[in-house]
């Protein structure tokens, strides 16, 4: 069977099983739709949180980072892993002792205002509308290549089915809908590093083959750090960022992480305070299988782009690069006319989006319409190298289209988990805390599902119109959790005397801080700028922690100038800090 037909057959037969079991888990209650019911076993929900985890960005995008930045890439890694481990031991069990399934009714009732509450609600709505676009732009690059529609109707399609599974069964439906997504994503991701490291270098244990010796006899590192020397790329294994910056970009992505509202909820979906510890263990595990296999499947893929592209006559090149052209994630434009692909380093575009004309160049190639005098000739998306992978090592079909469905599994689960913050946010700690404490279960669970709808049409447009690549956003995403979320919930864990005063006053400037700085180097309406114009060598990427210490000295220093929270909320902060006697949170 071709490609197309594979990745229909797989696509169609995971979609259905997801509708199933959203059909099954469909939610009859509040506490049903905001953390499904509470009963979720602690492996189940250690799946599902691993599958609302291992996003888009780390499915397509990451591998495909590392793949081009080599070891600076590793911050990813580092941050992410990192960060998890930080929510699992740090806050996820008193988070969930004190009873709270959302970060804003939290800090709402931590610091007794429904001002502070407001300030983190539009916070969470921040970070996960920033989180969802790189999702949704996952999702719009899958459909338009693997399923040969156009990324409007790709995304349109990818809408559709997080709505049915979202609006039917919230959190219910999808936790199992994700421990389905678990498992359809690790086989995804690990059936072809197996293939590919078999393939190179005789080991089907990609983590091992990734250190092992290729045909020939010279180590796969080695070889790659040659390839790149030759065509003037810096060795893969050196890296260039300062050390500060990759310090930066590590704590961001960690302390993003423990503050992303999406995961943090997932700890009240399990029975009790040991479920939770559990659970997280569960997951670290899982997440590993994939983190610890993305860097192997990095190398690979890069080594095979390079030697089965570069300096080859474009009449001879394989069918994998015409069809990814025809996406736009991958451009050749002939400089010097010679009908090769020079891929040496240098920027092959003056933008990071290519733009094609119609026309088509003496050899068959697309004309890029803004070309920059580089030498260098070949453009590739980062997000492609994932994706692309198995077409470049000519794995069989069923393959190709199994790495479809995993990274639609990838972007959907995360999604999901997103769009259920959203409405969350909206229905719970708008509506039921602030402007209308009488509203029925019944009409919240309405308003939750038009929260979703609305969200989603939203997250819809970001993926039509995408930012940038997806883990890039991501990251920006984990800059934003870090500088508003971070602090107030460190605090209000372990200072009993944090009040509201200085919580409110870090968030606020926290994100504004980090907003302004994204808006200032990421967007060209506000003049860009260079690496050189970043302040004190710091990345957008890495701002995060800057804008976090920043929170972290305002929210003490207005604190201890102002008033002490009342003595029961001093004393609440002392008793979720007390292990003994933590059975089932109480129900809110």
């Amino acid at each position: 069977m071709s490609v197309q037909t594979w990745t229909w057959l797989l696509v169609g037969i995971t979609f259905a099983l997801y509708f199933g079991i959203a059909i099954w888990a469909r939610a009859g209650s509040t506490k049903e739709f905001y953390v499904a019911g509470g009963g979720v076993s602690p492996l189940a929900n250690g799946m599902a949180t691993a599958a609302d985890w291992m996003s888009a960005a780390s499915f397509i995008s990451m591998a495909g980072i590392i793949s081009f930045a080599g070891y600076d890439g590793s911050v990813y890694l580092m941050g992410w892993t990192g960060g998890y481990v930080l929510l699992a031991l740090l806050l996820a069990p008193y988070l969930r002792k004190f009873g709270k399934f959302t970060v804003p009714d939290f800090i709402g009732d931590r610091y007794y205002s429904n001002t502070a509450r407001t300030v983190a609600v539009i916070c969470a709505l921040i970070v996960s509308f920033t989180y969802v676009a790189g999702q949704m732009r996952g999702v719009g690059i899958v459909f338009s290549q693997f399923l040969q529609v156009d990324i409007t109707v790709g995304v349109i399609i990818g809408m559709t089915v997080v709505l049915a599974f979202a609006l039917l069964g919230g959190m219910k439906g999808i936790t199992y809908t994700q421990v389905a997504q678990y498992c359809v994503l690790i086989f995804a991701f690990m059936v072809p590093a197996f293939f590919i490291s078999l393939q190179m270098t005789g080991n089907i244990i990609p983590q091992i083959g990734m250190g092992g010796k290729v045909e020939g006899g010279a180590f796969l590192l080695d070889k790659l750090d040659s390839l790149h020397t030759e065509l003037g790329f810096h060795e893969y294994t050196s890296g260039t960022k300062s050390t500060w910056d990759v310090l930066a970009i590590t704590l961001a992505l960690m302390a993003g992480t423990a503050g992303l509202p999406h995961v943090i909820v997932r700890f009240f979906t399990v029975p009790k305070v040991k479920d939770a510890r559990k659970s997280a263990g569960y997951a670290l595990f899982l997440i590993a299988i994939l983190y610890t296999t993305a860097p192997a499947v990095a190398v690979f893929s890069r080594t095979n782009l390079i030697e089965t592209v570069s300096n080859q006559r474009y009449d001879e090149i394989p069918v994998w690069f015409k069809n990814w052209e025809n996406t736009g994630l991958i451009a050749w434009s002939d400089k010097n006319g010679d009908g090769k692909i020079q891929y040496v380093a240098g920027n092959a575009l003056s933008s990071s989006k290519p733009e094609f004309t119609d026309a088509r160049g003496e050899h068959g190639e697309r004309i890029v319409a803004n070309s920059s005098g580089e030498v260098n000739e070949l453009y590739v998306d980062r997000d492609i190298m994932v994706l692309a992978n198995p077409e470049i090592a000519n794995l069989p079909n069923w393959v190709i289209g199994l790495v479809a469905a995993g990274g639609l599994a990838a972007a959907l689960s995360t999604a999901a988990g997103l769009l259920l913050v959203i409405s969350t946010s909206v229905s719970h700690d708008l509506i039921k805390k602030q402007l209308r404490p009488d509203i029925s279960d019944k009409n919240e669970l309405r308003a939750a599902r038009i929260s979703i709808f609305v969200a989603i049409l939203i997250a819809g447009y970001f993926g039509i119109n995408p930012p940038g690549f997806v883990a890039a956003v991501v990251a920006l995403a984990f800059g934003l959790a870090a500088a508003s979320f971070f602090p107030a919930i460190i605090l209000g864990i372990f200072d009993k005397r944090m009040n509201k005063e200085g919580a409110i006053a870090g968030m606020i400037v926290g994100i504004t801080l980090m907003m302004y700085y994204m808006m200032r180097f990421k967007l060209d309406m506000f003049g860009g700028g260079t690496s050189e114009d970043w302040w004190f060598g710091t990345s957008p990427e890495g701002f995060g922690t800057i804008a976090m210490c920043v929170n972290f000295v305002i929210s003490v220093v207005i604190s201890r100038l102002s008033v002490a929270p009342p003595q029961d909320v001093q004393d609440m902060v002392e008793s979720i800090r007390i292990p003994s006697g933590a059975g089932e949170a109480q129900d809110h």
